[in-house]
């Protein structure tokens, strides 16, 4: 399930047709082998483009079906982008969002557009990974046709912990489990296959070594290509890692831990401070409305579970502002008064209430946060494909059994989760397919000597504790964000300490030491209010609210990454 945001966003899509424009050779060993051969012929880009990114081109590329048997089946197209570099080009920086699932061509050129001093140097190259079809056009790749007869057509709490509740919840991941499996596409979506995808992408690049940057699951697929293609990486930044030398799935069942963290101890006292006369003046008196609110949209017919799950994953400003949004106009129908409209975020409320609700916040009623309530739709399988077949997973069972241990501690998510989770009712893959994993190493000394990871201190989709857990594992240095909590840094909070750290190791091939950069203030305020937590730097932050002509762009590549990241 998604947030009206997340629904509106991903219905909006652009038909577009790629033109031939210029070449690019391959190496000179391609001759023999149909996919390194190709030429990488560059043109028009299907989606538009974010105002502020830089102009890129698209490409599409052949790679087989499955790398460990490259003659068996029918070969896949994979979408690839490029941001040239406009100065002294020193290679190629691939850079993908996350996900799993998350389609990356429109990256490249945002990315450009926000660091420009790297893209003197580097081509940006983004890819839309094998699955995830291609962005701004019709094709969206594998998607989980789920029977709507087998969901369930009542409102769904999982603090319910009745036998009746219980099944209808896991009805669901069930449903998805299975039609994602059924897909005969599904069992050669995996990390390691994309890897192999990236390698061909160096090769007709003509690029000895692929430098590369990734967000989120982004860090796992990072980590993963350098460890089995170790003499082509080049500079690695992984930012708000998962623990890259455990398990990708260990991330995922840290959501509702992180998320309750980051809500109960950074969003819930922004709240108190930004609409104390509405929500509550103290973090309590706001959590106490909180449950008010709840129980009023569960009356008006919204599901308890989709309440909560606005607040799940809230990684980015604008998923703290709609949040707002909703919550803050149940709590003016509940008590009858008008909602509150804090002078520093009006602006950002209306933006975010056109966008995700149609109308401008004057306009906005409980009646149309209620119509925006997502329904169920084609499930997007390169998520499950990914996360349920690079590892073995865990049984429905234990899934349930973590949701009861979750639940008490952590109610925000905890009790839906482990119930929620498609990974529990996915079966080993039979004999004649490929295996559900393949070997994915762990980093070796001679790569992690130029692998840098970048974690938030709140981060509620990747936890502080899943980057340090890696970062120490590999022996490389790692940047904690004090205060932070959104999900991603480098380049989309205009963090001067974390880009500046970056930029330096990426341009001048000087990498730091492990430091603390403060935060930076939250939406609507200019300073920032330490929070007792991993780092606890005691920094003070930095003094002001970044506001630049780059903040939309950065909002929007902060966004992106969150939707495709929020663990659901």
């Amino acid at each position: 399930m998604r947030t009206p945001r997340a629904v509106l966003v991903s219905a909006v899509i652009a038909a577009a047709t790629v033109t031939t424009a210029a070449l690019v050779p391959a190496t000179a060993t391609a001759a023999e082998d149909p996919y390194t051969s190709q030429k990488i012929t560059w043109g028009d880009c299907a989606f538009k483009p974010a105002t502020g990114a830089k102009p890129a081109q698209c490409a599409e590329i052949t790679v087989p079906r499955d790398w460990a048997d490259p003659a068996a089946g029918v070969d896949l197209e994979v979408s690839i982008s490029r941001a040239a570099a406009t100065g002294d080009r020193q290679g190629a920086i691939l850079v993908n969002p996350g996900g799993p699932g998350g389609q990356g061509t429109s990256l490249a050129g945002q990315l450009a557009g926000l660091e420009p001093t790297v893209n003197a140097q580097y081509d940006f190259i983004g890819m839309d990974p094998r699955g995830t079809g291609r962005e701004g056009s019709s094709d969206k790749g594998l998607l989980c046709q789920v029977p709507t007869g087998r969901l369930p057509d009542t409102a769904l709490d999982a603090r319910d912990r009745s036998a009746a509740s219980i099944a209808a919840h896991q009805a669901t991941p069930r449903a998805i489990a299975e039609a994602c499996q059924s897909d005969a596409l599904t069992p050669y979506i995996t990390t390691w296959q994309t890897t192999h995808d990236m390698d061909l992408i160096r090769t007709l690049l003509g690029e000895q070594q692929l430098n590369y940057l990734g967000y989120s699951y982004g860090t796992w697929l990072g980590a993963k290509y350098a460890s089995m293609f170790p003499d082509h990486a080049g500079k690695i930044v992984l930012d708000s890692s998962v623990n890259f030398e455990g398990r990708l799935q260990a991330d995922f069942e840290a959501f509702p831990e992180v998320d309750q963290r980051q809500f109960d101890d950074v969003y819930v006292p922004w709240l108190s401070r930004q609409f104390p006369d509405q929500l509550g003046k103290t973090p309590e008196a706001v959590k106490q409305k909180y449950e008010q609110v709840r129980a009023y949209y569960a009356a008006k017919g919204m599901s308890p579970d989709n309440f909560d799950h606005i607040f799940v994953g809230n990684g980015s400003k604008l998923q703290w502002l709609l949040g707002a949004l909703v919550f803050t106009q149940g709590a003016a129908a509940l008590d009858g008064t008008a909602p509150a409209q804090p002078k520093d975020l009006a602006a950002d409320l209306d933006a975010e209430s056109r966008t995700a609700f149609g109308v401008p916040t004057a306009d906005l009623t409980v009646a149309k946060v209620l119509a925006a309530t997502p329904d169920y739709a084609p499930v997007g399988g390169t998520r499950y494909a990914v996360a349920c077949g690079d590892q073995p997973t865990r049984s429905a069972a234990w899934y349930k059994n973590l949701s009861d241990r979750q639940g008490p501690v952590d109610p925000l998510y905890g009790w839906s989760y482990g119930l929620s989770e498609p990974c529990g009712f996915w079966s080993p893959a039979p004999r004649h397919e490929p295996a559900p994993q393949h070997e994915l190493p762990d980093l070796p000394a001679s790569v992690a000597s130029h692998v840098l990871v970048v974690q938030g201190e709140f981060d509620p989709q990747t936890g502080y504790e899943q980057g340090r857990a890696g970062a120490r594992a590999a022996g490389v240095p790692l940047i904690s964000v004090d205060d932070a909590p959104f999900h991603g840094e480098y380049a989309i909070n205009g963090n001067p300490c974390v880009d500046g750290l970056v930029n330096t190791f990426l341009t001048k091939n000087s990498r730091p030491a492990s430091t603390t950069c403060p935060g930076v203030p939250l939406p609507g305020e200019d300073e920032v209010h330490p929070v007792a937590g991993p780092v606890d730097h005691h920094s003070g932050g930095i003094a002001t609210e970044v506001r630049d002509s780059l903040s939309h762009l950065r909002q929007t590549v902060q966004d992106l990454i969150r939707n495709l990241n929020s663990g659901r």
